[in-house]
């Protein structure tokens, strides 16, 4: 067991998941000795230059911060080393040449928001909303030279309800992902862990479910599919990057859909078809009923209910969906 002021921890990571397991580590006390970010860059509408949120709370706890242009670069390199890392955490950050993860004794571990070996990749809590998941989670392991495939220390389940959305369902990992983060180093640091193979849990003959980025085209909505399919590729893509569909009528109209609720029954109707009330309701006919949209954006305007949208919004079941 190493006493925790000579266990030395650099952190690596950038968004807000990443915050919530920074600030833990350093609420248990963990010596922190350096944290690893994405240099400035512009944001927003006026440009102005935005530090990542790791940045913003390694700047109020007073730590050493490194925000490397390259990974690859030597310099880089030499900077870890003085840092003197007995052991690197990883939370959403970038893919680390092997030069680097392989620096501290004690290696480098990664936390993914998924229970591996299934979603692997970019995406993992949008796909698994996506494909109608009921349990996901988070899971810690060490860094190897292929992407999400080294040896699991820990994970954690919980429970995806109907309601979640991808930014629901982001926080709530947030979280258990930081206990996580802290069991996982607590562990490597008392030696009371055992590291398992990926291949074992998959079994003979089993491939992963993949968790693969998602580009704009992938969110569009397709109409054909059934009431529940296109439920969870909506609340899959919600609040980013959202899923979308277009109104035809002559005329062409772009809408992002945030939240929809579903309504099976038969119908004679052709898929993308709408009916509306004109006031309160909006309803896609589909392959085995309707789904209503309840929350949408029309390009170029601001995020509304239906009942908002409606108001400025006249012959609306003129158009079809595409």
């Amino acid at each position: 067991m190493i006493p925790k002021d000579e266990f030395r921890i650099v952190f690596m990571g950038t968004p807000d998941f990443a915050v919530e397991s920074l600030h833990q580590l350093i609420d248990h006390e963990y010596n922190v000795v350096g944290v690893v970010t994405n240099p400035d860059k512009p944001a927003g509408r006026g440009r102005q230059v935005k530090e990542s949120p790791v940045k913003t709370l390694a700047k109020e706890k007073g730590l050493p911060i490194l925000q490397p242009n390259s990974l690859k670069d030597e310099s880089f390199a030499r900077e870890l080393e003085a840092l003197r890392p007995s052991l690197q955490i990883v939370v959403a950050f970038k893919i680390l040449p092997e030069r680097i993860f392989t620096l501290p004794p004690h290696g480098t571990f990664n936390l993914h928001a998924s229970l591996l070996p299934d979603y692997r990749g970019a995406a993992p809590i949008n796909r698994a909303i996506m494909n109608g998941e009921t349990t996901t989670g988070v899971t810690t392991f060490f860094l190897d030279p292929s992407v999400d495939t080294g040896k699991i220390i820990k994970w954690k389940k919980t429970t995806i309800d109907q309601k979640d959305n991808a930014g629901s369902l982001h926080d709530r990992l947030m979280t258990l992902g930081a206990e996580l983060v802290v069991e996982t180093a607590e562990a490597i640091r008392t030696g009371a862990y055992e590291a398992t193979d990926q291949n074992q849990i998959l079994g003979e003959g089993r491939h992963p479910k993949k968790a693969p980025k998602i580009f704009r085209e992938d969110c569009r909505i397709n109409w054909g599919q059934s009431t529940h399919t296109i439920h969870n590729f909506i609340r899959g893509l919600s609040p980013y990057p959202a899923a979308w569909t277009r109104l035809q009528n002559g005329r062409e109209i772009t809408l992002k859909i945030y939240r929809a609720g579903i309504e099976k029954r038969k119908h004679g109707l052709p898929p993308g078809s709408i009916d509306s009330d004109q006031k309160s309701f909006i309803k896609v006919a589909v392959s085995d009923g309707f789904v209503h949209l309840e929350e949408l954006q029309q390009q170029g305007k601001k995020k509304m209910s239906t009942t908002e949208f409606l108001k400025g919004f006249p012959n609306i079941t003129d158009y079809h969906c595409e």
